[in-house]
């Protein structure tokens, strides 16, 4: 008997999360975020800046990824490949900023915009959120983006589904709100990770190591153990990626208190 109940505090100690800055999270609960922008992947592209501006201009926050070029220029791009997005069958770390500039996004105007230009349409009081890719030189990454924040002067914080960069965050740049991006890892048949990292990863067993300030989870997968804990027992502040109607968002609303959607435009 008590080796179960030190099992189950061992378990809990491991997936709390860090619950000293809830308050400074309370402006994403006034806002709905805004994935990649306000896009339709028609003629407003995501994670361009035609969808930021519409975005900014409805009033939503935005979510929005950050890779690094050749170069060293951080740019705002989702996939790894280019392929979907501009028709090139490459990846964009393997790309300078100057190649880039010779793609567009889906056949418009619109060019992969540098995460400095971003920052210009944003309002200071729009929640941003930035996600740091989980592959790629993510730790340079990592660092380059806060070099570039530390003038900002609006709301933001940071997240990924690296517990490495979620780590260097905590050690190196304690005073950004950081975030431990998750999903169901063990269902992911495409995923060339060991079946016990998937089983650490789906179950935020690295909280220990990285004491995130929140937890963005696969909406779809609100029932996980670790995340009902972390949003009922502890109290934890939780975000759902990424909500497709309003019939889930109304669902939603009992286990997450900030909410990132696309494919609808959720009732104010």
């Amino acid at each position: 008997m008590m080796i179960i109940v030190l099992l189950i505090l061992l378990y809990l100690y491991l997936i709390f999360p860090n619950l000293k800055r809830k308050d400074s999270l309370e402006p994403y609960t006034k806002r709905y975020i805004a994935h990649r922008g306000l896009f339709n992947n028609r003629d407003v592209p995501e994670n361009s800046l035609m969808a930021f501006r519409k975005a900014v201009k409805n009033g939503y926050g935005i979510e929005l990824d950050v890779q690094l070029t050749t170069d060293n220029r951080l740019v705002v791009f989702h996939d790894a490949s280019l392929y979907r997005m501009t028709g090139i069958d490459k990846n964009l770390t393997e790309c300078s900023y100057e190649e880039l500039l010779s793609y567009r996004l889906l056949n418009t105007n619109e060019k992969i915009p540098l995460f400095s230009d971003v920052l210009q349409v944003l309002h200071p009081d729009t929640p941003l959120v930035v996600e740091i890719k989980a592959e790629g030189r993510y730790i340079e990454t990592t660092k380059r983006t806060v070099e570039m924040m530390r003038n900002y002067k609006g709301l933001y914080n940071m997240e990924s589904f690296n517990p490495m960069v979620v780590r260097y965050l905590r050690v190196h740049e304690p005073q950004i709100i950081r975030g431990q991006l998750s999903y169901n890892y063990l269902s992911d048949k495409k995923s060339p990770l060991h079946p016990v990292v998937k089983f650490t990863l789906t179950n935020l067993l690295l909280n220990f190591y990285t004491r995130p300030d929140y937890i963005a989870y696969d909406c779809v997968n609100y029932r996980n153990l670790s995340l009902q804990i972390i949003s009922r027992f502890f109290n934890g502040f939780c975000v759902a990626w990424t909500v497709k109607s309003q019939e889930q968002l109304e669902i939603l609303k009992k286990h997450y208190q900030c909410f990132i959607f696309d494919s609808f435009i959720p009732k104010q």
